[in-house]
């Protein structure tokens, strides 16, 4: 099968890696040092129980590649906007296309039935630019649950996790879906499929809507910040506002806010995907984590003062 990766990073970078390594047709869509460091030497993952390199197809260029099978979307969120014009050289009649991004994706509402179904978030895809350039139906979501970290070009550290979660956005189980699951699982992924897929994305933007800002904000780790009781009380009251925006949407969340946040303490001394980005100098992502939510509660009227004071502040910050 014959798969593209649109954005090689940390993690676009890592999944491509254990696909090709199981023997599938990848390429990778990368730029600047970290494609000339992968078309060098290949992708070298390593972990505290791994220690690999793969060596994917690799090029700038999607017209190089041309029609693929599966086409993950691993940019991040504001990327995607960039990037949406430039992947139909990719594309044929059944090409899947999964949008595996933090947040809330573009895509949350199609397919999503009630009396949001079809709504567009302008936070999230400006202008409508990735709806333009991307057929609803093709779409597959995606949530990404490994911790990894591009630490130099062409090479990754896999902190923790293998899992991709899948759904399709009407909760179908269909025959791609099932493929593409079976194709992850072959590469020593997991790959659950999802009836339910926003609910799941709720669960994890739980943690990232509050833990990810404020480790910006303030350049902590997950382990200073669970430990620190008044950064404890902000945090969990940014969950409980995305949580009542969550089920004005009719989404029960299948974890409470004190087990996420027990979770996060699990992690320990770890440097957030916002915070490293910040660090680096990236742009990080702002909106589809905090600005779609609050997007979301504005047209439901909650009122969400913690995560609006947290959100001004970052915006000020990478202004």
């Amino acid at each position: 099968m014959k798969f593209a990766v649109y954005g090689a990073g940390a993690i676009g970078g890592y999944l491509g890696a254990k696909l090709a390594l199981s023997g599938e047709d990848v390429h990778l869509i990368a730029r600047g040092p970290n494609l000339t460091a992968i078309k060098s030497n290949g992708i070298h993952i390593y972990g505290e129980n791994e220690n690999i390199v793969a060596n994917p197809n690799a090029s700038d260029k999607p017209s190089e590649i041309g029609p693929v099978d599966f086409l993950f979307l691993t940019v991040k969120a504001h990327g995607l906007t960039d990037i949406a014009p430039q992947i139909h050289p990719l594309l044929h009649d059944e090409t899947t296309i999964i949008s595996a991004q933090n947040g809330i994706p573009w895509w949350y509402f199609q397919k999503h039935g009630g009396p949001w179904d079809g709504s567009d978030l302008e936070s999230v895809d400006p202008n409508g630019i990735i709806s333009e350039n991307i057929d609803i139906n093709r779409v597959i979501g995606c949530i990404v649950y490994p911790s990894t970290e591009l630490v130099e070009p062409g090479v990754i550290k896999h902190i923790e996790g293998d899992r991709f979660s899948l759904g399709e956005l009407d909760g179908s189980s269909s025959d791609r879906i099932k493929s593409l699951s079976s194709y992850l699982i072959k590469a020593g992924l997991r790959a659950p499929i999802r009836p339910h897929i926003r609910r799941e994305l709720w669960a994890k933007l739980l943690g990232n809507l509050a833990f990810n800002p404020i480790s910006a904000l303030t350049r902590s780790t997950i382990a200073e910040m669970t430990n620190d009781k008044n950064i404890e009380a902000t945090a969990k009251a940014m969950m409980s506002e995305a949580d009542a925006v969550a089920t004005a949407l009719g989404i029960d969340i299948p974890i409470s806010i004190d087990q996420r946040f027990s979770g996060a303490q699990k992690v320990g001394d770890h440097k957030t995907s916002m915070l490293q980005d910040l660090e680096m100098g990236r742009r990080i992502e702002i909106d589809s984590v905090m600005g779609a939510v609050l997007e979301i509660g504005a047209n439901l009227n909650i009122l969400m003062p913690y995560t609006n004071a947290i959100y001004s502040c970052l915006k000020l910050l990478t202004k």
